[in-house]
């Protein structure tokens, strides 16, 4: 039985990569999706086709996470899945890190997803089920260098599940987190051919030696990979997941 079939889902950053891959999957299993992102051309053409609809907002700013969330109620009256995607990466040292880029990231992937989750969690709490699902990293478990602002937030963000795990499980709603390595996006084959460059060396070198070094499994995530896991996470099935940071790391933290 389908038991996300008819069902409302919100997912950020649902233009492209992962979040793309998101709203693909839930449609698939029977969901009405809205999907937000900035990028608005891209956004209503995937809404058009996966029937669902789009919200431009920047999600940088409390305004936009308060217009999304009451637009998606507008359209549909309730949310039942929330999936907190939205993200980008700066890569610099701390001393030269750019004090508005440290603010951006914080607000785009921590603040969004805990004004999001709060303005959604009535709706939830009333129709006693819901889920939210925060795509972390590894980097919400592990550090690497020159990427203060974005392991700050996605540390902050598990933090976040894990609370409101804590507050959501007698209404009915489960929140976890997932910490996927590098998964194939634009996002990261534009570092696979900086990387590349800066260091003399094949895409496929760069993947195998520097990203995933650390890694058991020498290949990229695939973005449906993760969808999956997300939508195992929306089903009954996984009732009593809630307040986990569940790993998709390729054996990473392992050692």
């Amino acid at each position: 039985m389908n038991t996300l079939a008819g069902k409302i889902a919100l997912v950020t950053g649902a233009a492209s990569g992962i979040g793309l891959a998101c709203a693909e999957r839930l449609a698939a299993d029977g969901m009405q999706v809205v999907l937000a992102d900035l990028n608005e051309k891209a956004g209503v053409e995937h809404a058009r086709r996966l029937g669902g609809a789009f919200v431009a907002a920047d999600l940088a700013r409390r305004d936009g996470c308060r217009k999304l969330a009451d637009e998606a109620l507008r359209l549909h009256g309730t949310v039942h899945v929330l999936v907190n995607n939205a993200g980008f990466q700066h890569v610099s040292p701390i001393e030269d890190f750019p004090e508005d880029q440290w603010d951006r990231m914080l607000a785009l992937m921590l603040t969004a997803p805990f004004l999001l989750t709060r303005y959604l969690w009535p709706a939830m709490k009333r129709q006693k089920w819901g889920r939210v699902v925060n795509i972390a990293s590894i980097h919400a478990l592990v550090a690497s260098p020159f990427k203060a602002g974005y392991i700050s937030a996605k540390h902050g963000l598990v933090g976040l599940t894990r609370t409101a795990a804590l507050e959501g499980g007698e209404h009915g709603i489960t929140v976890n987190a997932i910490c996927p390595a590098y998964v194939r996006t634009p996002l990261v084959d534009n570092q696979v051919a900086d990387q590349a460059k800066a260091n003399n060396m094949s895409p496929e070198e760069v993947i195998e030696k520097i990203m995933l070094a650390p890694a058991a499994v020498k290949r990229l995530i695939e973005p449906a990979e993760v969808a999956a896991c997300v939508a195992y996470l929306c089903s009954d099935a996984a009732g009593v997941i809630t307040g986990s940071a569940m790993t998709m790391d390729l054996g990473w933290t392992a050692r």
